[in-house]
C-alpha cells in the first residue's frame, strides 16, 4: 500500500507543484455554480445583500435589536451584522461540503496521479472568491454611509489568513471521514445551524451574562468575528495575543487535519 508523506513541507509542496490544476478548478468551479442562469455571476452580489436585508429586517425592525451602546442607527445594525455574516458565510460553505468533496470526485480517488489532497484547497478558494465579493459589498456600503474606512483595515489579511488555514484543516478531517462515515454530513449540517446562534452575529457578546461570556471564546468563529468588526467597523487595534493564539491553533488544526486526510486517503478506494 502507498504511504502519502505527513510532513508540513509536503503541504506546501503540494499547492506549489499543483497551483496550476488549482486556479484552473476553482475558476471551473465558480464559473460553473451560475452556468446556465440569466443573472450569471451577479448572484454572487446578490444573495449576501438579499439575506443581509432579511436578516436586518428581521432583527432590527421586528425584533427591534440594536447593538449596544444605545445606538439606534439601522445603518450601524446592517454593517455590523454583515461582517459577522460574510465571516460565517465563508466557513459554513467550506464546512458543509467538506464530508463530500472524496464521496462526489469518486473518479479521481482511483488515479494514483491525482493529488486528491487538494480538493479541501479548491473549495476554500472558491469560498474565498465569494467572500471577496461580499467585502467588497461590505466597503462599498461603509463608503456610501460613513466615508473612508479606518486604516486598521489594512490589519484584515492578519486575521484571515489564520482563519483560513484553520477551514483547510476542518475540512481535510470532514473530508475525509465523510468517506468512512456519510452521516457526517447530516450532522454537519446541524453543527453549522448551531454555531450561527452560537456566534456574535446577531448580537454582541455583551449581550450575554458575564459568567457565560467566557463559553463563547470556545467557538472558533468568535474570535474571528470580534476581530474583524474591530479592524472593519470599529477601528479598533485587534488583541495581538488573542492573534498569535489563532495562529498557532491554524496551523496545529491545518497539520493535524492535513495528517489524518494522508493516513486516512490509504482506504478510499476500498471504501468507495
Amino acid at each position: 500500500m502507498r504511504n502519502f508523506s505527513v510532513s508540513p513541507k509536503k503541504i506546501l509542496a503540494s499547492l506549489w507543484c499543483n497551483r496550476d490544476l488549482i486556479i484552473a478548478s476553482v475558476k471551473r468551479e465558480v464559473l460553473g455554480r451560475y452556468r446556465g442562469s440569466v443573472m450569471g455571476i451577479m448572484w454572487s452580489f446578490i444573495n449576501p445583500m438579499f439575506m443581509l436585508a432579511v436578516y436586518t429586517v428581521v432583527f432590527s425592525v421586528v425584533f427591534k435589536a440594536r447593538w449596544g451602546g444605545g445606538n439606534d442607527s439601522k445603518t450601524e445594525f446592517a454593517m455590523v451584522l454583515f461582517a459577522g455574516l460574510i465571516i460565517f458565510n465563508l466557513f459554513s460553505e467550506c464546512i458543509n461540503r467538506a464530508p463530500s468533496l472524496v464521496l462526489s470526485n469518486v473518479n479521481y480517488v482511483k488515479k494514483i496521479l491525482f493529488p486528491l489532497e487538494v480538493l479541501p484547497v479548491i473549495t476554500l478558494f472558491s469560498a474565498v472568491f465569494h467572500f471577496l465579493i461580499s467585502l467588497s459589498v461590505w466597503f462599498l456600503a461603509y463608503a456610501f454611509f460613513f466615508g473612508l474606512p479606518h486604516a486598521t483595515v489594512f490589519l484584515l489579511p492578519l486575521i484571515i489568513m489564520p482563519f483560513l488555514i484553520f477551514i483547510t484543516g476542518v475540512t481535510w478531517i470532514l473530508a475525509s471521514l465523510g468517506v468512512y462515515l456519510r452521516d457526517i454530513s447530516q450532522v454537519i449540517g446541524v453543527v453549522t445551524s448551531v454555531l450561527m446562534f452560537l456566534s456574535p452575529i446577531f448580537y454582541p457578546i455583551s449581550a450575554l451574562p458575564e459568567a457565560y461570556r467566557q463559553f463563547l471564546y470556545f467557538n472558533p468563529l468568535t474570535p474571528v468575528i470580534e476581530m474583524v468588526r474591530d479592524v472593519l467597523y470599529w477601528g479598533r487595534i485587534p488583541s495581538f495575543s488573542l492573534l498569535g493564539v489563532y495562529w498557532i491553533v491554524g496551523l496545529s488544526v491545518a497539520w493535524f487535519g492535513f495528517f489524518c486526510f494522508q493516513k486516512m486517503r490509504k482506504g478510499f478506494a476500498d471504501v468507495l
